[in-house]
């Protein structure tokens, strides 16, 4: 954990794909059919951040994710058997989540540890699956992640107790690691993005999060998944096109950063295509984005790095107080502007990506799509 951090608390989240073979219902989606779905999570009514919202799996870091009794299951350090991310190229710049020295906090794990680590003990929490290996590394095999056989879980009344157990204490996790001769399965957690929560306007709230997004592709169908009925009331496991389509009919909502990653997603049909983008360029590392808001005359566009709006000396802190607004109409705004990289938001279940400039660090942009046709990625264009 980071203590000298006072405008945010930091957090980790899932992307956890699954593989679900041939589509067994109608694709509601000009993409066709996907072979894998996504692990998504309705948020408590009562919960004072994203109520009601369907996000991926994740949470708070906690002082557990950063113990030093995980060195005694775990590979031995530097990164126990975590690659090391390439240095950022010419222009780039780490997100600060994954590039702080956890050591010169006092922390004997490394950041890249205690995140993933956070990201499977919450998704445990949260949905009650459990990422394990049986072993002290990772599996050999560079595929898709495997769960543990079920006769290596204790019955399903003891594993329950287990999770709330974990719930209650974060600590507990450790304690069940060692009760099942298993450690996280770290090794199937690559690097994807991070998110830091905008700076809220005048009597908005003021919870704020940098969250370190991650990617988990499972070769097996759609594992047992049940809701702990606190943080999360519901759950359901969709394909990135159908879960937009779901989106857009209002059944559910997102925050920007989920519908920008879906979108993002849409670019993979196979799990297997998923995986392997994932997994190429899980060294690259990812910057930071927070978004900032500007207010226009009929609606908000969440500027991201890289655009012609973002300001050049961002307000992270909020301290400033400075919040972007202008009597023009967003039509006007894209015509004007060249190099785009913002989320245009209409209301709340009407967000369009704009994004043409090149992705940093290999990564990619969400796919270009209309109502009708199916654009190509390679012009870097992307509105969904």
């Amino acid at each position: 954990m980071n203590p000298r951090l006072r405008h945010w608390r930091e957090a980790a989240t899932l992307l956890l794909a699954a593989g679900s073979g041939a589509p067994a219902r109608p694709v509601r989606s000009p993409l066709g059919p996907f072979d894998y779905e996504m692990l998504l999570l309705q948020r408590s009514p009562r919960s004072g951040f994203l109520p009601s919202a369907h996000v991926f799996p994740g949470g708070l870091l906690e002082a557990a994710d950063f113990s030093a009794d995980w060195l005694g299951l775990l590979p031995a350090l530097p990164r126990c058997g975590l690659g090391s991310v390439r240095p950022s190229p010419p222009g780039g710049n780490r997100a600060p989540v994954f590039a702080t020295d956890r050591a010169g906090l006092g922390s004997p794990l490394p950041g890249d540890v205690a995140f993933r680590i956070c990201a499977i003990r919450e998704t445990f929490e949260e949905a009650g699956i459990l990422l394990l290996v049986s072993g002290p590394g990772p599996d050999s095999d560079p595929g898709p992640a495997r769960l543990l056989p079920q006769h290596h879980l204790p019955p399903g009344p003891e594993l329950a107790e287990w999770r709330r157990r974990v719930q209650q204490d974060p600590a507990c996790f450790l304690q069940l690691c060692r009760y099942l001769r298993c450690v996280p399965n770290i090794w199937a957690l690559h690097e994807w993005g991070n998110w830091l929560t905008p700076v809220p306007r005048a009597g908005r709230g003021t919870r704020r999060y940098d969250t370190a997004f991650y990617l988990c592709c499972l070769e097996e169908r759609p594992p047992h998944t049940s809701q702990d009925e606190q943080e999360v009331t519901g759950f359901q496991w969709s394909t990135p096109p159908e879960a937009i389509e779901l989106f857009k009919s209002q059944e559910i909502w997102f925050a920007p950063p989920q519908f920008y990653e879906l979108c993002r997603l849409c670019n993979f049909s196979s799990l297997c295509d998923l995986h392997r983008f994932g997994s190429d360029r899980d060294l690259e590392g990812c910057e930071r984005w927070m978004p900032v808001t500007l207010a226009a005359s009929d609606g908000y566009i969440q500027l991201l790095p890289g655009d012609e709006l973002y300001p050049k000396d961002p307000d992270y802190t909020g301290e400033k107080k400075l919040f972007l607004s202008t009597d023009k109409k967003v039509e006007e705004l894209m015509k004007e502007d060249s190099k785009l990289h913002r989320v245009v938001i209409q209301n709340l279940n009407n967000l369009t990506v704009h994004v043409n400039i090149q992705p940093k660090y290999k990564h990619i942009n969400p796919l270009k799509m209309d109502s009708n046709i199916v654009g190509s990625n390679a012009d870097c264009n992307s509105r969904l």
